[in-house]
């Protein structure tokens, strides 16, 4: 899986220690060993590799379903974005 790096490391650091956080990694890694999951694990932070948080304006949570291989690239909602974009 990649790291987050950046602003964004600085920013959720204090996450990573807490115990939910430790349940959850151990359980997304599971479900990457043990299932065929989308994204692949080295873009599941994109977003922050690709946005940094000094630039964000507005963080729109959300999940796109994938159900085939090359689909997901860890950038929920990027084929509706122009739409989103008009929208706000």
């Amino acid at each position: 899986m990649s790291a987050i790096s950046g602003d964004w490391l600085e920013a959720l650091k204090g996450e990573f220690h807490q115990p939910y956080y430790a349940k959850l990694y151990k359980t997304v890694m599971t479900e990457y060993q043990t299932r065929k999951i989308f994204p692949p694990a080295d873009d599941l932070f994109n977003a922050f590799h690709f946005t940094p948080l000094k630039d964000v304006k507005v963080l729109l949570l959300g999940q796109d379903p994938y159900h085939n291989v090359n689909q997901a690239h860890g950038l929920s909602f990027s084929s509706a974005l122009r739409n989103i974009s008009f929208l706000l």
